[in-house]
C-alpha cells in the first residue's frame, strides 16, 4: 500500500438489494418499502438501508485495496444524502496513510451518486492479515 493509491466500485442497488438485505437483517423499516410511507417523509420516495452503501465498502476493501485478507478496524463516516433504490453508487477509497511496521492502513473514504452528488464520506482504518496470522 502507498499513500493516495486509490481504488472504487460501483454498484447500482435495486428492489432485490433492499428485499434482500431485509431478509437477512430484519431490517423492514418502511422508508425502504413503503412507497407511501416515504413519500411523506423528507426522502419523498423509497431509499436503500444504509447497510447496503456502506456494504460496498465492505466490497471495496475486502476485494480490491487493500484486497483478500483486510479487515476493517474502525470506521468513521457519515450519510450526507439519501440514496433511492435505482440509483448507481461509486465508493472510493483513497491510501492517507500506511503504517510502518504493521498491515494498517487508513482510508479516506467517499460514495456518490452517479452525477456526482456525495452520498457517504469519512475514513477508515483497516488491516490486512497475511496468511500467517
Amino acid at each position: 500500500m502507498e499513500v493516495g493509491q486509490r481504488a472504487s466500485r460501483t454498484l447500482t442497488l435495486t428492489t432485490q438489494h433492499v428485499e434482500t438485505f431485509a431478509e437477512l437483517t430484519g431490517d423492514y423499516n418502511p422508508l425502504h418499502f413503503d412507497e407511501a410511507f416515504a413519500a411523506s417523509t423528507r426522502f419523498g420516495r423509497l431509499v436503500v438501508q444504509g447497510g447496503l452503501t456502506t456494504g460496498l465498502l465492505h466490497a471495496l476493501v475486502a476485494m480490491d485495496m487493500p484486497g483478500p485478507g483486510t479487515v476493517f478496524l474502525s470506521q468513521d463516516w457519515k450519510f450526507t444524502a439519501p440514496v433511492y433504490i435505482g440509483d448507481t453508487i461509486t465508493a472510493t477509497a483513497v491510501v492517507k496513510s500506511v503504517h510502518a511496521s504493521k498491515p494498517v492502513c487508513q482510508l479516506e473514504i467517499v460514495v456518490e451518486r452517479a452525477g456526482g452528488e456525495t452520498v457517504l464520506e469519512g475514513e477508515a482504518w483497516c488491516y490486512t492479515f497475511d496468511g500467517d496470522g
